[in-house]
């Protein structure tokens, strides 16, 4: 199983967010309670119906989501 067999964007879920797929979980939601300190049980804990290679495939989009991105020096 890949990546995106578990993340969805469609324009009709969420406006189009990357979503859990099945779900109308945004990835943006799992990435922001993992910065603030939330661990892989209580997000289980509190989503019973994600599963782990869920988050996995999450922090992964966001990762590859960087890698596409071009990062330019702003001067003042």
């Amino acid at each position: 199983m890949t990546m995106m067999d578990r993340i969805e964007l469609n324009p009709r879920i969420c406006n189009g967010k990357p979503v859990i797929k099945g779900t109308r979980i945004p990835v943006s939601v799992i990435l922001e309670q993992i910065a603030e300190g939330e661990t892989l049980d209580t997000l289980l804990a509190g989503y019973p119906e994600l599963k782990k290679e869920d988050i996995q495939a999450a922090l992964l989009y966001a990762k590859a989501s960087l890698d596409h991105t071009e990062f330019r020096a702003v001067h003042a």
